[in-house]
């Protein structure tokens, strides 16, 4: 037994000997990155050791990190972190004899594009040519490695030397961070400019919901509100904040909720027009269908604006005045205005707001469902039935939601010759569904399906004889 336990003793100790050591890493800048980082490489297991100007009154560091000159810390790691601004590369060039051979790891950015005429790690790798510079994390935000956001986030790097990437890929990794390689140091522009990058993937549909905003405020500000006052010499100018906007926001959301699925049906018309699949689609196609999560979730936005006004009408000031005026008037005058019933506007009147609970309701589970950390519980079959099938319903809903508001409103005389705004929004969304339609004929839909499997209308008739003699 006393055996058994020195035995144990000593193969303790000879794991505690062969142990190695963790590696030193160095960090030039002791700013908000810098410390950051830092933190994230100490809990890591890492050892840090930050290189600054002025060691004594760097202010408070990472527990644990060394701090010293810039000379003493390259001396010390092999990997360097450069966490300082481009204008401060200068003190490096007269540091060559310390950073032979050594890794230096650019994390720097600009405030605009194109505001050097080179890329900063290419200025870096021209000051110290005989260090290897890697470009990259450069994306991080000393928010993100503070907070611990870093699971599953991808970064890239790019640099000349291989064997100097590989290092930084490996560290990199430890921190729970997808490496991209983007290729050679040249590729280091392009690294630089991902951080000024503003809503690419939102620009177009920003602009989309702009547009249509701006179109459809002001065709009804002139059809309202200009409209009652040359004709009538009504000013109802005070209508503009409130119903003039509850009309825009639900015009808006239904013709950008029916931008979402314009695109998979026109693409279904070209490829049962070519006859195949393999054919690319044209340029603008391919980037409508790319932004259709960012109009959906606009559209959604929208759609939450118009049911939060439609909620505060009652306590509206002009509202509560008509209701408050009817009642006093129906005191002063000793009467009860009847209640006649009409069945016709009563199942419109509750059809319209039903439409809308159901399609609004619709409308947000399509939201939920379009967030990675929901999306990603389903199937790739559910979340295409969510999207697709359920999506078109939303459509039809909303679209029905649309229609039945105005069925009695859509023959003219129409004011100064213009028609109802919502006659307009009902067009786009009107189109998609009919599209949708034809391509839900079962012939139409069997050929549809048969493209996509990859059956191609003028295929050679060698290969159909092959494809019959392999189903044989």
């Amino acid at each position: 037994m006393l055996n058994n336990k020195l035995s144990g003793v000593l193969l303790h100790h000879m794991d505690m000997a062969v142990a190695p050591e963790p590696e030193v890493l160095c960090i030039f800048g002791t700013g908000d990155l810098g410390r950051s980082l830092g933190l994230r490489l100490l809990q890591s297991g890492y050892r840090l050791v930050y290189g600054s100007r002025r060691p004594h009154t760097c202010g408070p560091l990472p527990q644990g990190a060394q701090v010293m000159s810039h000379a003493e810390a390259a001396q010390s790691a092999s990997l360097i972190f450069i966490c300082v601004h481009r204008d401060h590369y200068e003190f490096m060039e007269k540091m060559q004899p310390h950073l032979h051979g050594k890794v230096l790891v650019d994390l720097s950015n600009n405030l605009k594009k194109n505001m050097y005429p080179e890329a900063n790690a290419v200025y870096l790798q021209r000051l110290v040519p005989k260090a290897s510079v890697v470009k990259g994390l450069n994306t991080l935000s000393a928010w993100a490695l503070q907070n611990g956001l870093l699971a599953g986030k991808q970064v890239y790097l790019c640099g000349d030397n291989a064997e100097a990437k590989q290092a930084v890929a490996q560290m990199t990794t430890k921190l729970g961070l997808t490496v991209l390689d983007k290729g050679s140091l040249s590729a280091a522009g392009e690294l630089e400019d991902f951080p000024l990058k503003l809503f690419t993937e939102w620009r177009v549909p920003l602009y989309i919901a702009f547009s249509l905003t701006a179109f459809f405020f002001f065709y009804l500000l002139i059809r309202d509100i200009i409209y009652a006052y040359a004709e009538k010499g009504t000013d109802i100018s005070y209508r503009i904040i409130v119903s003039l906007a509850n009309k825009v926001f639900p015009i808006v959301s239904l013709i950008m909720l029916s931008l979402c699925y314009l695109p998979g049906a026109i693409a279904g018309l070209i490829q049962l027009y070519r006859g195949t699949k393999y054919r690319r689609f044209p340029n603008w196609l391919d980037s409508w269908m790319l932004c259709r999560k960012q109009l959906g979730l606009v559209a959604l936005g929208f759609g939450f604006l118009h049911a939060i006004y439609t909620i505060i009408i009652p306590i509206r000031y002009a509202f509560r005045h008509k209701l408050i005026s009817s009642v006093v008037d129906e005191m002063k005058d000793n009467k009860t205005t009847p209640f006649y019933f009409d069945q016709t506007e009563a199942w419109g009147t509750d059809t319209f707001i039903a439409l809308g609970i159901l399609g609004f309701f619709l409308f947000v589970l399509l939201g939920l469902t379009s967030l990675p950390s929901v999306g990603g519980t389903f199937s790739w079959r559910e979340f295409s039935f969510i999207q697709s099938k359920l999506g078109h319903l939303t459509l039809f809903i909303c679209t029905a939601h649309g229609y039945i508001y105005g069925w009695n409103k859509f023959l003219p005389p129409y004011k100064w010759y213009t028609p109802p705004a919502y006659m307009l929004c009902l067009i786009v969304p009107s189109v998609t569904l009919v599209l949708k339609l034809l391509l839900l004929l079962p012939c139409v839909d069997r050929t549809l399906t048969r493209i996509r499997q990859g059956w191609e209308r003028n295929q050679p008739r060698e290969e159909m004889s092959e494809m019959k003699a392999t189903s044989l």
